[in-house]
This record gives C-alpha cells, structure tokens and sequence, in this order.
C-alpha cells in the first residue's frame, strides 16, 4: 500500500470498472502533471470500501478518448459534472467544446445524456486533478459553463482533502476581492461620479438666477431627485460591498457566522457546517444581481436585520416595487436571523403567495437545501411548519392559530399588505398580538405600501417603524378640477369619465412624449372610454380584473412611435406595474362594495378615494422618469379624504369573524381587541345569522358553539357556504355541496361580458343553453359540472367559445379540491368525484338542493310584490329591489313568488344577485323558523288587472310630461288606500293600463283611473287649434277652432277673447287636472286646449304663472275670466283674458328675416337746435353758416353757453325734421358734425299702437307680393312709447325673398305722415338693417369650423358688418347688419341654411318608420352616426322632421347611413318573432338554444338566405329576410313548444282595413276609437275631404262606428301643408253651410270671413285686415255710410240717380249748361268756373269762354257779380 500522507505522482489504482451495457469507454492517460495554483475546492466523494472500487452511473453515455485500452483500470480521480439545471438538448456539443479545450486534458472523459450527471472526467495522477478542479471553477466564475465539479477519489490521502480546500478558498476569496473592485462596482461607481456631475451642473445653472421661479423650482426639484438617486446607488454599493464582505469573512474565518452583532451591525450571511462551494458561488452571484437590480430594500438591508434582531415587531412601509415581499424573506434566512425556526410570510391572496413564493425559490435557488422556500396556500392540520421560508395566506395561518394556539415551529411572522386591511388580516393581527406576549421568541413584521403605520404601531405597544425609501422619480402634482355638473355631454356616463377623458385628450395633445395612465372606476367605464377616445398615434388599451390574462399582458407591449394610453380601474393602483408611464390622471373615484348592517345590503357605489390611494396613483408616473399626475379635483377635496383605505371588517359581513372569535372561547366578541373595532350592529347582525345558520346556541346568556358550529370552523370558509356544505353532504349530495359552494363564492366572475355590445349580445346568447329555471346557483351548477366533464385540454377552448372565464372556473375547481382535503383530513368526509345532480332533469333532488339552500340563507328571502317596478320585498327589510338583470330567471320570463338570494347589491339601483326560487312551503320546514312572518307578507301582494282599447296619444296625456300626470294620480291613489304599494302602470306599445292593488282597494284604483280616463277623452274629443283665417299681422282678429272631424268648432270674428292666462302663487300645490275640471265646472263650457307654462324663473311674474287655457266659445271663456280672485287651492287665482293665440299656425317666415326700424317723432319742435361738433371747429363752422338758408329762412346760429363744442340755431321751420336739416348743415360746411338734434317740447296724442301699425301695413301692403294671400310677408310691430321717449318707434319685419319690394315699400315710407299725425310727424327709415340667428349648442359644436369659414367670407362685403356671440350654455347667435336689405338678405342666407341643417326627405320614410327614432334603438343609432360622421341629428317628435347639421358631405353621407339604417331597422321590426307568451312555455329561448346554438347557426341553416339575432332580454328572434321567413320561424317554433307540451295552434287571422278591404300595411289605430287602418287609406280620406266640401265631419270608416277622427290623429296623418288645405277646405265648408251667417271677403283670392249682418241689425263696416277692403256686411258691397243699401245698391246700377237725389230741393245745385256737370255752390260771387272749361253766370246760366266776360255780363244785366 502506498503511503496516504503524500501526494506522489506514482500511484496505480486498479482499472476503472466496465460501464453498464457492456460499453468501453475511451480514455485519455496522462503522464505529466503541471503546476496549477491550488485555489478550488469542489464536492469531493471518498470511496469508503477496502477495494476503492465505485460504480459509473447507470446512464448510456458518449465518450471523448483517445485509443481504446484493452485494459479495464479503475481511475484514481473522477470529477463529474453535475447539471445546474435541467439539460438544454445543444449541452452535448458545449461540454464536448469544453472538455477538448479543458487543460490539463483529462485521462478520459464521458458525457451523459440523462441524469443529475452531465459528464466524468478520470485523472491519474493528484495535480492534474487539482488543476482541473481548479480550472473547472475558474471558469465557471468566467462564465463559461454552469457545472459544479464534484471530485471522487478512489485514493484517499487526507492532505488532498485539505490542499484542495485551501486552494478553492484563496481561489473564492480573489474572486471575491476582483468584484469588490471589479467593473460592476466601478460601472456603478462611475453612475455615481455622473450623477454628482449633474448635480454639481444644476447647481451652477441655478446659481445664475437668470429664470423665473417656476423654472428654479423645477431646477430645485431635480436637484433634489438626482441628489435621492446618488445616495441610494451609494447606500446599495455599501451593502454590496458588506455583503462580499460578510461571504470573505466566512471563508477566511472558517467559522459559523450568525447573530453576530459588531460595531457595524449584524453580519449579512450565515453559513454552517461544511462550506457548500456552489451555494457559495451561488450567493456571489445573487448578491451581483441585487446590485443591477437595485431594489430600494437592499440598500437597508443590514439596517432592517438590526432593527428585526434587537425588536421583537417592527412595522415596515415600503412602496410597492420596493422589493419587501421578496427579499426580506430571504435577507433573514441568509443572515439567520429569527430564522431558527420557520419564516412564515402572509399574503391575503392565494395568488400572491403562490407566484411570491416561486418568485423567491427561482432568485435564491441553490442558495439553500431543496424544500427551504414553499408555499401553503391552503390549510391542512398535517402541515408542518419544517420549512425555512413558508408562504401563505393570511386565512391558512388563521386556520393554523386556530389549531395550534402557539404556532410552534414557527419563529418569524411577516403580516404583507397590511395596508388591504383585509378581515382575515386584522383577525391575525389581533390574533398575534396576544401570542407575542405569550411567546418573547417570536419575532413580528408587518409590511405595508401606504397603510396607517401610527396606528398599527401604537396597536402593537408601540412597536418601531421602518419607513423605506422607494425609487420612484419625482412626481409633479397637478390639481386641475373640472367645474361640471350634472350629467355629462355625453349623456350615458358620470360627469368624471367625460372629464378623464378630455384631460387625457389635452395631455396628449400637448405633453411631451411618455404614456399616459388613467384611473376609472369600472369594467364599463373603461370599455366606454376606450370606445370613445380618439388621437393620432396613440393606442388605446383598456386594464380591469375581467380582461384575460393574454389581454391585460398588452399594457406590457411597446408601440414604437406611439403614445400608450391605458385607461384601468385600481387594479393598476398596486397590484401592477405598467412600464414608460409617465402621466397619471386621476378621477379621485373608486368603486367599492361595502356591507350595510341596517339593511343587509352591500351597497355597491362610487365615491372618493382614500389619500394613501391618491399618492399610490401618482407613484405610477414616477417608476422610470420624473411624472405628472393629473389630479381632477381640488386640493381641498384632497385633504378631506381619509387619509387611508377604510378596513374590510368594516365593510362585509362579520360571520366567519364572529365564529372564530367564539372559537376561541371568548365570550363577548364586544369586548374582543380589534384592531379597528366595527360597529356593535355589525356584530349583533352577523351573531344573529350564526344562530339561524345553527352554528351556535345561546347558553346562559352566552353564546357556544354547537357541533355543526365546530365543524364550520374547521372548514375556516364563510359560514353560510359551510352550512349549505355540511346539509349537502347529509342529504347525499356531498360533491354538489362542495360546487354550490365554489361557485357562489366567484358567481359575479363565471361569465364573461365585455366588449362591444354586440360582444356582449354574444354572450348573453351563449348563457342561454346553461341557464336554470331554478336559478343562478342551478345555472352556475350546470356550467361547472359541463365543464368538469371536459378533458384538460378541451377546458380553455370550451371557455372561450361559451364566454365562460377560464381562469374563475380554475378557481373554482381550485377551491372545491381545497375543500374536499379538508373534508378529508379535518372532519374525515369522503367526497365522490363526480356529481350526481342532472341539469337537464327535474328531478326529487332539485327539491333537496332548493331547501338546502333556502336553509343557508335563510336571512335573504324575498317575495315577489306582484309588481315590476315594485320587483321583489325583502322579507326582513320591507325594502323592495329588483332582480338583477344577468339573473337566470329572466331568461324564462318568469317571476317567483319567493327567492332566495346570496347578497344585495346596490350599484345605482338595488338588486337580487345570486338568485334561486323555493317553493313557499319550504319556509315552514326551517329550523329554527325564520324571523319574519310569511303570512302577512302573502296578504300583502298585489293583485294585477289591465284595461285595455285605448290609443296611444290618450295614454300619453293620461301620463302626462315626464309621468307627472300618472305620478299625481298614483299618489292620490295611495293617499287614499293609505297603502304605498298601489301602483298604476301604463304600456303604451300594448295600449293598455295595469292596475297594482291588493283585493281590498282594487275597485277604489280603478274607479280612480276611469274617471280621469273618461276626463281625458273628453278634453281629447274636444282638443282644437286656433287657425288664423289669414296670415297677416301678429295677430288675427278672425281666429277659427280647428277640431276633431277636420271641423270648424268655432269661427271667432268680433274680436272676443277664447283664451284665459292663469296664474296661482303656488303652482305646485294643486294638481293640474283638477284646476281644468274647476275651470270647466264654473265656465258651463269645454275646454279644447291647453298650454303648461315653463317658467323661466327670472322673473317673479314667471313662476306664478301656470299657463293658458282656451274654451270653445267666447262666453265660457269670459265666465272663466270671472273667477278671478277666487279661491283655489289656499290661494286666490288670478285669471286675465288672452288674445294671444299659442295653439295656432302663425308661422315665422320660411325664408331669412330681414327686420327695419323706423321712428317718427311724438314731441313738436320748438323752432332750434343743437350742433354738436369738435371744439376747435366751432369758429370755422360759425363762418360757414353765417348766411345760412334752411328751407328758404335765414337762421341765426350762435355758441351754446352751456357747452362750447356746442352750436345754437335759431329761426328753424318746426315742418321740419332733423335728417332734412342735417343734410343742409352737411352741405354748407367741410367741417365735421357728430350730431344735431332739435329741441323738442310736449309730446301730442298719438293714434294708438294698433292703429298705427295698421296703417304701416296699409303703407307697405301695395309693395308686397299678391301671389299667396297666405304667406306671412311681413309683420309690423310698433312698440308703447315711454313718456319721455322723444320719438315712437316700430319695428318691421320682412321675408327675406321679399328684400327688393322692402327695399321699394321703405323708400316709399320714408317721409311719409301716418294718418291721425300730424304734419311734422314725418317718418324717417333707418339706414342700417339688422338680421340675428342663433343655434344650439349641439349645433354649433357641429358646424363651429363651417361657421368661422362662412363668416370669414363675409369680411369682403362692403357696407355689411356681422357679430358672432357665444352664450353661456354654449349656443351662439350671428348678428348681421347692412345698409341694403338685399345685402342682408344675401348674407343671411348661407348662414341660416348651415344652422338650419340638411333636412331628411326620403319617400320610404313613413312617420311609422320615423317613429323609430323614439326608442332606445333609435337614439343609439343617432348617436352612433353622429359619433362616426362628427354631425348632429335633430329629430322634432311633433313633426316627425329629421335634420343633420354638419360639413355637407358629411351631412349627405349620414342621411344615407340613416335612412338605410332605419330602413332595415323597420324591416328588422317588421320581422320579429317573440319567444314570450302567445301559449308558449317559459323555457322556449333555451330550447331554441338548443335546438340550433347560441348563434342559431342551425336556423340559418333549416332556412337559407336569412339572418338571425337573438335578443335574450328582449326575448326576440330578430330576422333579416322576408315575411315567409318569419312564418317559417314561428312554425319552427311553434313545433319546439308543441314538442315540450300540448299547445293551442296560435290564430293567424289577418287585420282587414275598412276603407281598402285589404290586409292592413303601415297601419295606424285612431285615437278615438282604436280602429286600424292603412297609413294611405286615412290620408287618401283626408284628400277626398278636402277635395269635397261635404265630407266633413271627417270620421272612422269602421263599420257602426262614425266617430269623428280626432285631432291628434290628424296631426299624425298629415304634413303641415295637408293640414293647412284640410283647415281651408273645412273653413269653406263651414261658410258653406253656416246658411248665409258667414262669408269670405269679396276681394279676390282674399281668404278672410266675417259675419253677415243680420236682419234686425244695421250694416256695419267690415275692414279687411288680409287685403284692407271696407265692405258693408249686409250688401256685401263696398261699405257706403250714410246711404241704405237698397239706395246704394240702386245708385250702383244707376250712377246718375243718387246725383238727382241729391240735388232735389237744393238752390244751390245747378247743371252745366254746357257738359251737364253737377255744381254745387256754397258763396262767394255768381261766377262758376266748370271742370270743362266754360265760367257760367250762376244767374241765368249763360255761359262764356272767359272770366272778363261773365264778370262783363252780370254788371252789365244782373248790376252786381254777387
């Protein structure tokens, strides 16, 4: 034997042994042996037998070699190299690189395929082993390969063992020391030289002061974040350096370091027992990484271990992205601190520890022994705590408390996210707080991003707080609050998402590059954000909990050359990072669930968040780079927010708390030491539902727990889903109970809804086929158990295609194997695996499930109201609330009478979610009984009845404005029944009423309901228009009543009054009808219209005004206008007469307005003036009019003493007017004068107003255009003159096509005296003419570009000027003026045609189609188009008129997009198949599903050529197709309902129009009498009745029914023009058969009437106010006063006779001797001088050719000429 104590290079071991599988391995044999410096020590294995004989490994291998031997020799020295890491299928090649080019050169080498071992390398001789040991590692730490060499010796020397040792020590120790000044520490040294450099940079720019304040602060700012930056990098290559440190002293010292406390601290690493070289290297290597990564915890590293090492509970608050949750776990492992035992580390998701804890094992592997880092999301009472690093939830360590009061083997808790607050963490926290006192080992730590760290260090005797610093860059903060209110523009979100979404436009648009972040509050608000932001060269991406894993992975991705704008809810607040944001705006709003004890409700809703959430938000913009946050609210808004999130035991329900508290022997849960205690009723409500639950009974005044209690707290999960476990399992449905459960606790998650809302529409479809006439819990049961059915690998896709969330049903499934292990271990159940239960039948189990699940939540029933809006009373509330609308049942189209629901949730409504249906005899089977009485909740429902026949429009007023009208009545109705669930509800698409009542006061509603029903059709039978005989005036004085039948009602021609203005000081405190019926009852007349005011509020006259009422005669409305000053009401009315017509047609003009003004004066002159000029002309112009002529008189003109730049002038003729003296002035002097004015003194009576604008019309009248007496051509307005308004003035208003003859008519006015004036009361025509229009804000928003082009044009036009106004609501208003009523004409209208819009004419738009537009439909489809083309869509519902405004081709292209649109919409509704009642089971929808997929793929495929949509809501087959496709489909329907149950075969009968006999098309139901006709047969008898004037009264065609067809419906039928040729022919049909008592004007084409004079009444002038005739209303002649109208009418047909007449008996009439012209002489001489030319002596009627003679003749025969 040789000798072991030298290492000779002379040893012969025996030969290698044979490999297995007979293979001969070549090998390399070496007789050298260089020197290689000894400074690697690897893992070395001794073969301990007294043959040195060692096995290879059991694994082929490929072998390296040289000349094969044929002598087998066992090698002296073997390293073999071990795998780091799973084998990557190119390592062969890489270890054969590695093995030719290792020196020395092996004696052989083998590489295996398989195995720990990845190749063997045999040596000789001891040095070339040494060496290759050493080289192995040297390049190893180069970073050639990741092996660990392992060395066997098959000769033992013990000097070997040590040698190698030594050499592996120095050799780690210089590679060591080389990284302590390698160039990883220089690189970072360097960023720390440049950071100086910048900061040494700013300061001397800051030290210029050469900048504003602002500029300096941000400088300052900078500085100071550059200065943070330094020192962190310093502080981390410290720790790096004393980390290498700590790693050189344990290989130096070769001791065990540990818990050793110098005057620098703790050491950072522990290392014990034999070193372990590749943990070594290992821990080198995670060291460097903690240097590049550069989390802000490692720079606290060893101050974080001495704090933990000498406090028992520290408090550490870091910011997420701090790296706690990773790290410290493992600083306290590396420096064996509190780590003697094991480290446990709480997260309150599963998820979180699970992904923490690979996270950990993936950084520190091999840093320590297999198993040291694992994670227990689940509890089980075998666990054991025999781990180094356990993660797991803060639930699983409660459950661990709850089994071992002492945790033992456990020496230090880390309590993560604290700042959730979570209910299971605050149960551990108190929880903890009394086993640290019991136990002084055990060391505490709790970590937060933001929580309340005061609190929960003064909570935990005042422990210690760490606060570490983050690396977020500065932030800059911004308040920027938007002053909104109400609703938003955009009308279908809250006013904060529109106001996010104009902040992120504006940052966008001008912020520099950096992607934007933005905080809402929902799935919905972020998908309709998403939807409706629009920029170049951005991306939109939405971020929420219910996006795919895939989805939420693209905030992650880079978009070279575009801005990424992620709009997210908060889970983008803490849970996830998003890469290059550098924007954050912030809405301030969250939406958070938050459980009511006062009403069991969890209420889910909007509100502000906390200001620790604020700052996390804005934290987001400073991860890579200085940010901003944008923060939509004041900064007073944020210091009124709390400063922290509010804890969960403050918001859920405190059940499973409760329990555990109880659990643990405490007998009063009040007293218990919460950390933050929640509200006694909280307490009393959750220890309530325990006792019903059975899980505890009260004792003695104490509560216990009972045996099922126990078990609940075994189970560790939310009682009620306990209780609904265990009664399963003793019921024989054990694996059911386990999936309810499941299921229940992720129901709002299982299925999927997001996206478009055609998305949406898809998955509501597609939740058809599962859906359970039982309920949710039924449906969600279904889904689980199909999918569950599914192989692996068919789950996701099966997901996918059903819009089932995966990743839920993982969880589920997750949760139910949980669950099942506890059964197992803790209560020793067995559960199946499979379910029993059959979806597809009703079977004696449903029944089971049902009141199984009625047992566990027997505290949430509900019972249906037997009204819809009611929904469903909450039995232990009263409170009434709705099912939610994803409820199963809806699907079916039933309402329960009794449910059971998991929660109610109140968003902006209340609702029902996780609803099942019980029978109501299962209430009786609860034990214990439930704590409400079901009884008297069955008394309380209400009983329905519906009446029907009524027509729409009647439904409508019966409703009223806004449902005020059926809201008055429904109150006084349970005023009256004294019960608040009486209800009236109208359907005015079924034209019926439904009545809400219970059995006792179901007679008392409807005698209610009929009687303003009756009311109503009477004031609708009697509803007029007051038409205008002519247009002419403002107001007419002929007024007709147009009515029902197309009839004149009343034709009102003497001026009376038919209209009443009402007025009461408090309108609000009667109800409108019962003032109509008061007014109705006092006047003995009918009511035929009303007008509602809508006060503006300005004025105080405004809000007592409560509008107007018109009577169909003249005498009802006077008696009406008597009852002012009674009483009504508590106050006395105010009643005046009108006769201002609001019903009627007086149309504003078609064409652009242009208005004149014009002024004459009221005040004569009194014979001077005043020039007023500028003070150094006064000398100059004195000259000048030293000789001044005005009007052929000198004036004297002189310097006002009262004002120099003033100048007298005296001597003027008081005819004249101030223009006409202006105009002299202007031309005697160069000079100019501002102004001159006369002085006037009292002004003289005028004729009134009315007269003078009569006699205006009469003046303009002649110009104007005879072509159509109806047209409203111009209208005068002459306005009451103040008492010292020096002039009267008026305004006149033209049709713009009329602008010439305007122009001609003012001319001609200009000058002109008004009759009943006086002569110097000369009219004078403002030069200037004005035109305003204005749009609104919807409008101009539309046309803003358009406008600014058009009145840009308009800067050219000489002698125009135009003004464009904003107001405040956002409309504007364009004024024009010029000096030509052409040019304003002109201007206006382009102006007028762009705010007027395009207007939708189509030939295919039938008001049944236009009517579309109401529904819900319809306004989407509006908005869609105007979203798309950037227009607006006006649609007038009276006139059913349909505009866009916009760009014109803009305009063009939606008119197309909207009348296709709703040509097919039509035709879509036109093909409608209803899968609800007609007979048809409840399930048909589902069995249609069924039949042929969600998509109805199968239909398609039974009926080509057509398309089908399935609305699930609506329950609506919608078909795009023909009519035969429809029959077909409810035949095939039809068939699927007869196959489930016998059916009556459903009527088909046709509806036959009684005018055409045909099948009715386009039909419409008259109001009156509900009676369907054709569209075009009703107009075509409105055609026929104007063509025929004995057609009226206009009436329903129905066979016996003759009622007259009523006003509404006209208004329906006809266009505004029919309706005007109706209203003329009726008219003369009314002057036809009034028997001679009315007649038209006798002027031709004259439109007006009046009345014929009767035969014991005198004549009477009648003056025309269409064409200014004067006609006698009894010859109906021209008017003749004075004279009979028998002499009139003689004098007519004989000219000459009323002369004769005239002349008998007068001396003083003599006869032409020469023409025979009449001459009357009244004095003077006897000389006549005849109209022929002849001067006759009045004596004896000589005649002579001139004066001379005749004057001649009677001195010379008569002696005098007198």
């Amino acid at each position: 034997m040789k000798d072991s104590s030298s290492s000779s290079n002379h040893r012969h071991p025996p030969p290698p042994p044979q490999p297995p599988g007979g293979h001969t391995p070549y090998h390399h044999y070496h007789n050298h042996r260089p020197s290689y410096p000894n400074t690697y020590r690897p893992s070395i294995q001794a073969v301990n037998n007294q043959h040195y004989r060692r096995r290879f490994p059991l694994a082929p291998a490929t072998t390296v070699g040289s000349v094969c031997s044929n002598v087998l020799r066992r090698p002296n020295f073997i390293i073999q190299l071990l795998h780091d890491h799973s084998p990557s299928p190119s390592e062969p090649n890489n270890l054969q690189t590695l093995i030719s080019q290792h020196d020395p050169s092996p004696e052989s080498s083998h590489i295996f395929t398989a195995g720990k071992v990845a190749a063997s390398l045999t040596f000789r001789e001891w040095n070339e082993t040494l060496s290759s040991v050493l080289h192995l590692w040297r390049s190893r730490f180069d970073g050639f390969h990741h092996y660990t060499p392992e060395l066997i010796c098959n000769i033992i020397v013990p000097s070997d063992a040590v040698e190698l040792e030594q050499n592996l020590k120095t050799l780690f120790s210089s590679h060591i020391t080389g990284l302590m000044e390698g160039e990883l520490v220089k690189k970072w040294q360097k960023k720390i030289n440049e950071k100086s450099d910048e900061i040494a940079q700013l300061s001397r720019q800051m030290g210029k002061r050469n900048y504003s304040y602002i500029r300096f602060y941000e400088l300052n700012d900078t500085k100071k974040a550059l200065m943070a930056e330094r020192l962190t990098i310093s502080k981390r290559l410290k720790e790096f350096k004393g980390g290498m440190a700590s790693l050189l002293k344990c290989l130096e010292d070769g001791e065990i370091i540990g818990n050793v406390e110098d005057d620098k601290g703790v050491e950072v690493f522990r290392v014990e027992g034999e070193l372990d070289w590749k943990r070594i290297h290992l821990l080198i290597l995670r060291e460097c990484r903690r240097l590049e990564d550069g989390l802000p915890i490692y720079a606290h590293r060893r101050e974080i271990l001495t704090r933990i090492h000498g406090e028992q509970i520290m408090v550490l608050i870091g910011e997420t992205g701090s790296g706690k949750s990773t790290q410290l776990v493992q600083f306290l492992s590396d420096s064996g601190i509190a780590a003697n035992e094991s480290i446990v580390c709480t997260q309150p998701r599963k998820i979180a520890a699970i992904s923490l804890a690979k996270r950990v094992r993936e950084e520190s592997i091999g840093c320590y022994n297999d198993n040291s880092v694992i994670c227990c999301p689940t509890f089980s009472s075998a666990q054991q705590f025999d781990s180094k690093v356990i993660y797991m939830t803060d639930h699983c360590l409660l459950q661990h408390y709850m089994n071992d009061r002492n945790l033992s083997g456990v020496s230090c808790i880390i309590v993560d996210e604290a700042h959730e607050r979570s209910l299971n963490t605050d149960l551990l926290l108190a929880m903890l707080k009394d086993l640290l006192v019991r136990r002084v080992d055990l060391r505490l730590v709790i970590m937060s991003a933001t929580a309340n760290a005061n609190q929960l260090s003064d909570y935990f005797f005042g422990c210690g707080i760490f606060h570490l610093e983050g690396r977020n860059f500065p932030v800059d903060i911004k308040y920027v609050p938007y002053v909104t209110e109400g609703t938003s523009s955009y009308g279908m979100v809250p006013t904060y998402v529109s106001d996010v979404l104009r902040m992120a436009a504006e940052v966008h648009k001008t912020e520099k590059e950096g992607n934007i972040l933005a905080f809402l509050t929902s799935q919905m608000e972020v998908e309709w954000a998403c939807d409706h932001f629009e920029a170049p060269n951005a991306v939109v991406l939405p971020l929420h909990g219910k996006l795919s894993f895939e989805e939420q992975c693209h905030v992650f991705h880079d978009y070279p050359e575009r801005r990424k704008i992620v709009f997210a809810t908060n889970i983008a607040e803490t849970s996830l990072t998003i890469p290059g944001i550098k924007y954050v705006i912030d809405s301030g709003m969250v939406k958070e669930s938050k459980f009511e004890p006062g009403t069991g409700m969890n209420v889910l809703k909007v509100c502000w968040i906390s200001q620790s959430s604020a700052n996390q938000r804005a934290g987001r913009a400073g991860r890579t780079e200085p940010g901003r946050c944008y923060r939509l609210f004041t900064e007073s808004d944020f210091e009124l927010m709390a400063p922290n999130q509010e804890p969960e035991i403050h918001r859920v329900h405190l059940g499973t708390a409760v329990l555990r508290i109880l659990a643990l022997g405490i007998k009063n849960v009040q007293s218990f030491d919460f950390v933050d205690a929640p509200s006694p009723k909280a307490i009393d409500l959750a220890t309530r539902n325990l006792v019903q639950l059975g899980a505890i009974v009260e004792k003695n005044g104490v509560f216990e727990l009972s045996d099922e209690g126990r078990h609940l707290v075994k189970l560790g999960i939310e009682p009620r889903l306990g209780k609904l476990i265990l009664r399963c399992f003793h019921c024989g449905l054990r694996r059911e109970g386990l999936v309810l459960a499941a299921v229940m606790a992720n129901a709002s998650s299982i299925f999927c809804r997001v996206g478009s809302d055609n998305d949406k529409a898809k998955a509501d479809c597609l939740k058809v086929q599962f859906c359970h006439r039982n309920g949710d819990l039924f449906t969600l049961l279904s889904v689980y158990k199909e999918w569950e059915a599914l192989p692996s690998d068919r789950k996701n896709k099966w997901c996918w295609e059903n819009r089932i969330n995966a990743k839920s049903m993982r969880r589920c499934q997750d949760t139910v194997f949980e669950l099942e292990n506890c059964l197992k271990k803790e209560l020793a159940f067995i559960i199946p695996s499979y379910l029993i239960w059959d979806p597809h039948k009703s079977t004696e189990r449903d029944k089971i499930l049902k009141a199984i699940i009625l047992s566990s939540l027997t505290e949430n029933v509900a019972m249906y109201s037997g009204h819809d809006q009611l929904g469903y009373e909450v039995a232990l509330t009263g409170q009434h609330v709705q099912l939610h609308p994803s409820c199963s049942l809806l699907i079916f189209g039933e309402k329960p009478s009794w449910v059971v629901f998991g929660e109610l949730l109140s968003v902006n409504k209340q609702y029902l979610v996780c609803v099942t249906a019980f029978d109501f005899e299962s209430l009786a089977t609860l034990d214990p009984p439930p704590l409400f009485d079901a009884s008297l909740m069955e008394g309380r429902k209400l009983e329905v009845k519906a009446i029907t026949g009524f027509g729409s429009t009647l439904l409508k007023k019966f409703c009223g404005r806004s449902n005020h009208s059926l809201q008055c009545l429904s109150s006084r109705i349970r005023t009256a029944c004294m019960n608040e669930w009486v209800g009236v509800e109208v359907n005015i698409d079924q034209n019926e009423i439904l009545l809400f009542a219970s059995s006792v006061h179901m007679q008392k509603v409807l005698d209610f309901v009929t009687e303003v029903l009756e009311c109503e059709k009477k004031w609708l039978l009697n509803e007029c228009i007051e038409k205008s005989v002519f247009h002419g005036r403002r107001a007419s004085p002929s007024m007709a009543l147009f009515g029902a039948g197309a009839e004149i009602k009343h034709l009102e021609v003497d001026k009376r009054y038919l209209t009443v203005e009402v007025f009461h000081s408090d309108v609000n405190a009667f109800y409108d009808k019962e003032l109509l019926m008061f007014f109705e009852e006092n006047s003995n007349g009918s009511i035929c219209s009303v007008h509602k005011s809508q006060p503006s509020g300005q004025e105080a006259n405004d809000k007592e005004k409560w509008g107007k009422i018109t009577f169909l005669t003249p005498d009802a409305a006077r008696r009406a206008a008597e009852l002012d000053g009674v009483n009504f009401a508590g106050s006395a009315l105010k009643v005046l007469p009108s006769q201002t017509s609001f019903g009627g047609d007086h149309k504003m003009f078609s064409f652009p307005a242009v208005k004149a003004k014009v002024h004459w004066p009221r005040r004569v002159s009194k014979g001077f003036g005043i020039v007023k000029c500028n003070l150094v002309d006064v000398g100059a112009i004195l000259d000048d009019f030293s000789r001044l002529v005005i009007a052929g008189k000198y004036v004297r003109c002189e310097v006002s003493r009262k004002s120099n730049d003033s100048i007298l002038i005296y001597g003027i003729d008081k005819e004249l007017s101030e223009a006409e003296i202006r105009d002299t002035l202007c031309l005697e002097t160069e000079r100019k004068i501002h102004d001159f004015f006369l002085v006037r003194g009292d002004a003289v009576e005028n004729p009134t107003c009315g007269a003078c604008e009569e006699a205006l019309l009469r003046e303009i009248s002649p110009f104007m255009s005879k072509g159509n007496p109806y047209t409203n051509c111009c209208q005068v307005q002459v306005f009451e003159p103040e008492p010292r308004d020096t002039f009267m003035r008026a305004l006149i208003t033209f049709d713009g096509r009329l602008h010439l003859e305007a122009a001609k008519a003012l001319e001609q006015l200009e000058g002109k005296v008004l009759p009943g004036c006086l002569s110097w009361q000369k009219i004078r025509c403002q030069q200037l003419f004005h035109t305003s229009i204005s749009c609104s804000y919807s409008v101009y928003a539309v046309i803003k570009k358009q406008l600014d082009s058009l009145l840009g044009s308009f800067r050219h036009v000489k002698g125009a000027d135009f003004f464009l106004e904003e107001n405040e609501n956002g409309s504007c208003r364009v004024r024009i003026s010029a000096n030509a009523t052409k040019t304003v004409a002109e201007l206006r209208r382009p102006v007028e045609e762009l705010m007027n819009g395009r207007t939708v004419k189509h030939a295919s738009l039938t008001p049944s189609i236009l009517q579309h537009l109401f529904s819900r439909d319809g306004i989407n489809l509006m908005r869609s188009l105007q979203r798309e083309t950037r227009t607006y869509i006006s649609f007038d519902r009276h006139s059913l008129n349909v505009r866009i405004f916009g760009n014109s081709d803009a305009a063009a292209v939606t008119e197309q997009k909207l009348i296709q649109s709703l040509l097919s919409y039509h035709e879509s509704k036109q093909l409608e198949v209803r899968l609800r009642g007609q007979g048809l089971p409840p399930d048909i929808m589902k069995q249609v599903v069924k039949s042929f997929g969600p998509d109805l793929h199968g239909l398609k495929e039974k009926i080509p050529g057509a398309e089908f949509t399935l609305n699930t809501r609506l329950h609506i087959i919608s078909i795009r197709g023909d009519k035969e496709m429809k029959q077909k489909v409810e035949d095939i329907v039809l068939e699927i309902a007869k196959a489930g149950r016998d059916l009556a075969e459903r009527s088909g009968s046709e509806v036959i129009c009684p005018i055409c006999l045909c099948e009715v098309e386009d039909g419409y139901r008259l109001e009156g009498c509900s009676h369907l006709f054709c569209r075009l047969c009703l107009v075509e008898q409105c055609e026929s009745a104007i063509r025929n004037l004995d057609s009226f009264p206009v009436c329903c065609a129905h066979h016996d029914c003759k009622a007259p067809i009523l006003l509404t419906d006209l208004k329906s039928l006809l266009s505004t023009e029919k309706l005007e040729e109706l209203f003329r022919a009726s008219l003369g049909a009314f002057v036809a058969s009034s028997g001679g008592a009315y007649r038209f004007c006798p002027s031709p084409d004259c439109p007006n009437v009046y009345r014929v004079a009767g035969p014991n009444t005198s004549d009477e002038l009648f003056v025309c106010g269409a064409c200014y005739a004067e006609t006698c209303t009894r010859c109906h002649l021209e008017y003749h006063p004075y004279v009979s109208c028998e002499k009139y009418q003689e004098f007519k047909e004989d000219p000459d006779s009323s002369l004769k007449e005239w002349c008998k008996g007068k001396d003083q009439v003599q006869t032409c001797p020469v023409c025979g012209y009449t001459i009357e002489k009244i004095d003077g001489c006897n000389h006549i001088e005849c109209k022929c030319g002849r001067h006759v002596c009045w004596v004896c009627l000589e005649f002579f050719s001139s004066s001379d003679d005749c004057y001649s003749h009677l001195r010379a025969l008569h002696m005098a000429i007198i």
